[in-house]
């Protein structure tokens, strides 16, 4: 008997987060796919010929530095990219390192203000 979308949601929701991740690990090995989310894809920026220039309309995120706060800094890496704890997790051991690429300028400060309320030093380029 197959089971139903439902009773494995619920037997996943009894697990603790590091059967989870034993559990996604296998998927991956098993069908030969990634959990880690797609890369964004940015379509160049492009000005009109007279047109003054304000600055970019997007930046990439840059965390700098974690601090002291690692746990919170990945929380918020996880919130910032949708990623899951693994892949978050190595983004912050490899600081400095590149959160979100081709973020609108406002969208980005608030990354920015989100990394640094968790300890991270961050910097919009």
């Amino acid at each position: 008997m197959a089971l139903k979308k439902e009773e494995i949601l619920e037997v996943i929701s009894d697990m603790s987060v590091m059967d989870i991740v034993d559990l996604i690990s296998a998927i991956e090995e098993k069908f030969g796919v990634s959990a880690a989310a797609a890369p964004a894809v940015v379509a160049p920026v492009t000005a009109d010929v007279g047109e003054e220039e304000e600055g970019p309309s997007s930046v990439d995120v840059h965390l700098t530095d974690v601090g002291e706060k690692k746990v919170d800094v990945i929380k918020a890496v996880r919130t910032i990219t949708g990623l899951g704890l693994k892949e978050a997790k190595a983004l912050v051991d490899e600081a400095p390192s590149v959160i979100k690429e081709g973020v609108d300028t406002g969208e980005a400060g608030e990354y920015k203000k989100k990394l640094e309320e968790a300890g991270a030093t961050a910097e919009l380029k």
